[in-house]
């Protein structure tokens, strides 16, 4: 910020942020893919199909990419078990050990690795959020632990970093702890006189905008309303939880029941620690591999998104399919409408940020792990160039385009990520 009547006051560049989000159990590829056989970049067509079609009116702001596969999430002798491989491999690039013990091993994240590099640049070196309960230990896929289907993040090959799904956590998380050893009654008494973190630092608040210039002052009223805002939003839902009915399984406090509604307050809080640069790094679990979750109230769709995806060509199941990822497209295309309208420095925080939209699973069907869908939005400072369709050549791995988000952010690639063979090129 700067004060008023400075002299001599530049700007600098905006700091790179990325984030990783991703979807379970495949998608219906050939309602996704573009339509084109060209190996090589085209512009992003207006005739998408049905669930890229989502992302339609961002076509200037997203990289859409054909034919990256995770090789690593293959069998490779080890017989069954696609999700959990998919969900270990897909930041790690590595062939998790088959295991449902102690005994994991798979890789470290490309999070992580930049986490590391950035460690004291700025609070969290990284954040882990969800909008999904998953086991950590245990059997979850043919042999598979838990643990790999259930994060995407690995401080080493043998560490996850669970992600955190409650938003009232990940809130006092970033902005102030509280004791969770305290008895109910104590801290239910604490929150009857503490009405909004903001009380805490009023009076600080009000001295320093009384040194900013008039655009700063603006901007920390944003700050302050934003903070507010998602505080009366998860009280609010803490509320309606306490008042479910007793005849339906009550919602741990702060998690909403609805999808979009979830997602919406763990993806603000993820852009508020973006704009105060509390961490340059995210990645957000949307729903676990063999997800469970049905869709009734948002979508009327009653059956498991993991049973669907067994449709075994029936038009019914995969139409279901469809409709659900068509949704959660429609979630992550709101949150670029949030992105774009967010200014920052000489653009928006969509424009000094690059955010990857996938899954390592292609055909949920078939459980293969090649035509993953994956979108990038963004310009990463300017060094992505959106508004194109990018086809690579047939099982080009994902991690070469770690790699080079690595490259993008300013930091140093390692020599590999897992099944990685270089720098993706042209993106």
């Amino acid at each position: 910020m700067i004060p008023p009547f400075a002299k001599g006051a530049t700007s600098k560049l905006s700091p790179t942020r990325c984030a990783f989000l991703y979807v379970p159990n495949g998608m219906i590829i050939d309602q996704w893919e573009p339509k084109t056989d060209l190996i090589g970049e085209e512009s992003i067509p207006a005739d998408l199909p049905r669930i890229s079609q989502t992302f339609l009116r961002h076509r200037d702001e997203i990289t859409i990419l054909s034919n990256l596969a995770c090789p690593n999430a293959n069998a490779l002798g080890d017989g069954g078990g696609d999700h959990g491989r998919a969900g270990a491999n897909y930041l790690t690039g590595a062939h998790p050990k088959k295991t449902d013990g102690k005994d994991i091993h798979v890789g470290i994240s490309v999070d992580q690795i930049a986490a590391q590099q950035m460690a004291g640049v700025t609070r969290f070196g990284s954040l882990e959020m969800g909008c999904e309960e998953g086991l950590q230990g245990g059997g979850c896929d043919t042999g598979y632990s838990c643990a790999y289907t259930n994060n995407l993040a690995w401080r080493t090959p043998t560490a996850p970093l669970p992600p955190e799904i409650r938003p009232r956590a990940m809130f006092e998380r970033l902005f102030g702890s509280t004791d969770f050893s305290q008895d109910p009654a104590t801290r239910k008494r604490q929150e009857l006189y503490q009405d909004s973190i903001l009380d805490v630092v009023l009076d600080d608040a009000n001295r320093m905008r009384a040194s900013l210039g008039s655009a700063d002052q603006h901007k920390l009223d944003e700050y302050l309303f934003d903070i507010r805002d998602l505080e009366a939003r998860i009280q609010k839902i803490e509320k309606s939880n306490l008042l479910a009915p007793r005849d339906f399984p009550v919602p741990s406090a702060s998690v909403p029941s609805d999808f979009a509604e979830h997602m919406k307050l763990m993806t603000d809080l993820m852009l508020l620690a973006f704009r105060m640069d509390m961490t340059r790094m995210v990645t957000m679990l949307l729903s676990v591999e063999v997800s469970s979750r049905a869709y009734g109230e948002e979508i009327g769709i009653t059956e498991a998104h993991h049973g669907l995806t067994h449709h075994a060509g029936n038009k019914e199941k995969i139409e279901k399919v469809t409709r659900i990822n068509i949704y959660h497209a429609q979630q992550f295309a709101k949150l670029i409408d949030r992105m774009k309208a967010i200014p920052e420095g000489d653009g928006t925080l969509l424009d000094h940020s690059m955010i990857s939209y996938g899954s390592a699973m292609g055909d949920g069907n078939r459980h293969d792990h090649d035509h993953i869908p994956l979108v990038l939005a963004g310009r990463a400072n300017g060094k992505l160039k959106p508004g194109r369709h990018i086809r690579y050549k047939e099982e080009t791995p994902l991690s070469n385009l770690h790699l080079a988000m690595l490259d993008k952010m300013g930091l140093q690639p390692p020599a590999s990520i897992g099944d990685s063979t270089g720098l993706l090129e042209g993106v």
